[in-house]
């Protein structure tokens, strides 16, 4: 339950996060001929949320529930 965690990250602040911290990391790395790759882009979005999860930043709800951001689908 939400109320139990310390934190509460939002799905929009997760995003942020992941934009800004995760995801330039994927293009570096798998996307050097410039061609996005989908599915390195959602494995790094599981394990992050995946992560915010386990260290209690996000409940197993939101966890459950949260999509793959719009910058996972391009």
């Amino acid at each position: 339950m939400a109320s139990r965690l310390p934190v509460v990250v939002t799905r929009a602040e997760a995003i942020i996060e992941f934009e800004e911290y995760v995801l330039p990391r994927v293009i570096e790395i798998y996307e050097q001929d410039g061609i996005p790759d989908i599915p390195a882009r959602c494995e790094a979005w599981n394990d992050w949320i995946d992560s915010m999860c386990k260290t209690r930043w996000i409940s197993d709800w939101q966890y459950a529930n949260w999509s793959c951001p719009r910058s996972c689908e391009r």
